[in-house]
């Protein structure tokens, strides 16, 4: 293993992008990051070159996922329909958790990162990326937190009597690499859960930032706080934001 470590990450801003043309991008990162680890492993250490991290922020236009441990029957229209009357489309994907809603005035976030760079541990990653909305929600004067068993971000989360969901997670890790991440309802049509099964939860609502404010919040703004905070957490050292809008339209 390569005993030097790279803290840098680069932020790349890209924009509303179809859900496919960002997954594609995600793997081909992710792919980049794995074949450098595996050529590591039969260099010397002088030899051996620094693995790359990435963070991807975005919006999707409609669009469904489903997650490997997540029920096609969670998704309570059919997919013609889906394409025809709300212009919304479906994947089936290699990440954690259920199924969810990406759309406009949503921010979606991928960290692409080496966690041999930080930390070798799932559960803490998850947990602070939970983190990082929870304290980008404070800067907007939200408490927002865990529910014991419940993947995301809530508000209203400790007994209360109207927990919803403003943030879903689902991730991908292998040889340490990860890949997918969260996806924060900011300015979200929250219209377009109801055609769903949030996450496979029937007993909690959803909800977004601009619900709970009374007033859209401008997507590059909360953007730049949740980088900020992710960068605390981990100990990153944020490069110059990249925007890749060009080339991946």
């Amino acid at each position: 293993m390569n005993s030097r470590v790279n803290k840098q990450v680069e932020v790349r801003e890209l924009g509303l992008i179809e859900y496919q043309a960002a997954w594609d991008e995600q793997e081909r990162l992710f792919a980049d990051i794995v074949n450098q680890k595996l050529l590591n492993r039969s260099r010397s250490s002088d030899e051996q070159q620094l693995t790359s991290n990435y963070l991807l922020f975005c919006e999707h236009p409609h669009v469904y996922t489903l997650g490997t441990s997540g029920h096609e029957d969670n998704l309570l229209v059919d997919e013609a329909r889906l394409a025809h009357e709300f212009g919304a489309s479906f994947f089936k994907i290699r990440r954690g958790g259920d199924i969810t809603y990406h759309g406009p005035g949503q921010l979606v976030g991928y960290p692409i990162l080496d966690l041999d760079n930080f930390f070798t541990d799932i559960h803490r990653y998850m947990r602070l990326l939970e983190e990082s909305i929870i304290l980008t929600l404070a800067d907007y004067g939200l408490n927002a937190g865990r529910i014991d068993g419940l993947t995301g971000v809530w508000l209203d989360y400790d007994g209360g009597a109207n927990p919803r969901k403003i943030c879903a997670m689902g991730v991908k890790a292998s040889r340490w690499v990860t890949m997918h991440g969260f996806a924060l309802n900011v300015n979200t049509d929250l219209s377009y859960f109801g055609h769903i099964v949030p996450c496979g939860i029937t007993d909690k609502a959803v909800t977004s930032l601009a619900t709970e404010l009374g007033r859209p919040v401008p997507l590059d703004e909360v953007a730049s706080r949740v980088s900020d905070h992710l960068a605390e957490l981990f100990e990153m050292n944020l490069v110059t934001r990249v925007s890749t809008r060009t080339l991946l339209a």
